[in-house]
């Protein structure tokens, strides 16, 4: 009989951190028919009941109760919300809050989520970053708002730069490219085309943010080449599920 295929992943950088509860879903454990099989837990053409149930089943596995989970509608910007009390909010692609019990979470299907840990404070982020909001710093904002409404110290913090699409599937334009700088983007003579690293230009913003190198963790998985157990809104053509991330401290 084959082996279950897990639920979730939990990053290793946040292995030490009993406190903590952080987690990458994959696509399987869920309740979605095709083609959102199965733990779709984001806005699709699937059912709001389905990704209701799906939700639930997750966070149940987590240990966390649905009713502490702070989200928000993402709409590709630069907004952070600092997050006070579970919810569903809408409009920013970063929150951040110090609440023990208040459980954060972004979904992503091709974008880079970005989970920030402060072990001294206890402030934690979950970031949504596409490429918009890699080229608007949304990573590099969510830590400086962390320093100023938190006092967290950068060289403190531990993060992950989760599942996204890798840097050999994510090929654009040049309406696109001309927002990265050099050191995130290929030219592909023979397909005419630029390939972007969202992880390394992610990695970077938190370095630049004053992360120490050794305290970032770095997603070894792809939508595209992993896409048996992610999903992948390029690779699948947009219809598809979502991925979620999450990051909070235990009550």
């Amino acid at each position: 009989m084959p082996a279950t295929k897990p639920m979730y992943r939990k990053p290793a950088i946040f292995a030490d951190f009993a406190e903590l509860i952080a987690a990458e879903s994959t696509r399987h454990g869920g309740v979605s028919p095709a083609p959102f099989q199965s733990l779709n837990l984001g806005g699709s053409q699937d059912t709001p009941e389905n990704v209701l149930e799906n939700n639930l089943k997750f966070f149940a596995a987590l240990i966390v109760p649905f009713e502490k989970v702070a989200k928000s509608h993402q709409v590709h910007g630069s907004e952070i919300m600092i997050v006070n009390e579970p919810g569903r909010f809408e409009g920013y692609d970063a929150l951040i809050t110090n609440v023990p019990g208040v459980q954060l979470a972004v979904t992503v299907a091709d974008c880079t989520p970005i989970l920030i840990y402060d072990p001294v404070t206890g402030a934690v982020a979950a970031i949504h970053a596409g490429w918009r909001g890699t080229v608007s710093e949304i990573v590099f904002k969510t830590v400086q708002l962390m320093i100023e409404t938190y006092g967290t110290q950068p060289a403190d913090c531990v993060a992950y730069v989760g599942t996204c699409i890798d840097e050999c599937s994510f090929e654009v334009g040049e309406d696109v490219s001309q927002h990265f700088n050099a050191e995130y983007k290929r030219w592909d003579e023979t397909r005419g085309k630029f390939f972007v690293d969202l992880k390394k230009a992610n990695q970077d913003l938190l370095l630049r943010a004053g992360l120490l190198p050794a305290s970032i963790e770095i997603s070894e998985f792809s939508t595209v080449l992993n896409n048996e157990d992610y999903f992948s809104y390029r690779h699948e053509k947009g219809v598809t599920g979502r991925l979620l991330a999450t990051i909070g401290r235990i009550a």
